[in-house]
């Protein structure tokens, strides 16, 4: 199936999500919000804070591509069947320009997705100014069907 073809198999997921900041993880450390959340559509934001930054006042590189990791898979979920997974199996990142502060939004669109993979594009926008894209490909294990 390709992007056009995606359909939401998963809406608990979104209302679990839309809105959500976590406390746990790499995303709980960058403070990520979801903002919208559709079939084949994620943007997740997040607020730069000093714990973010390097001695030379701008963010690490890291914090963008965990952020860019994060929206990877997790877009994929709304539009598996409840009980599947995807893990990313790679991913690259072009940082375009240094982020001292201010809001990250990063949009990830799925490109293509298959019964075992997708690859999905993110870009990362701060302050309206276009800061990183990234591509990845992510294994997807679909949930078992149960026939009966």
């Amino acid at each position: 199936m390709t992007a056009p073809d995606l359909e939401i198999r998963n809406p608990k997921f979104i209302d679990h999500l839309l809105g959500h900041r976590s406390d746990s993880g790499i995303d709980g450390f960058l403070g990520t919000r979801v903002v919208e959340m559709e079939a084949g559509r994620l943007v997740v934001e997040f607020d730069v804070g000093d714990e973010h930054l390097t001695f030379i006042g701008n963010m690490h590189g890291g914090c963008l591509a965990a952020l860019c990791d994060h929206c990877l898979g997790v877009v994929l979920y709304p539009v598996m069947p409840p009980g599947s997974w995807a893990a990313t199996t790679e991913f690259k990142v072009n940082y375009l320009r240094p982020v001292s502060g201010g809001t990250c939004r990063a949009t990830a669109v799925i490109e293509s997705m298959t019964k075992r993979s997708a690859v999905v594009t993110i870009r990362v926008e701060n302050e309206g100014r276009l800061a990183a894209i990234a591509q990845g490909t992510c294994t997807v294990k679909l949930a078992e069907e149960k026939v009966g």
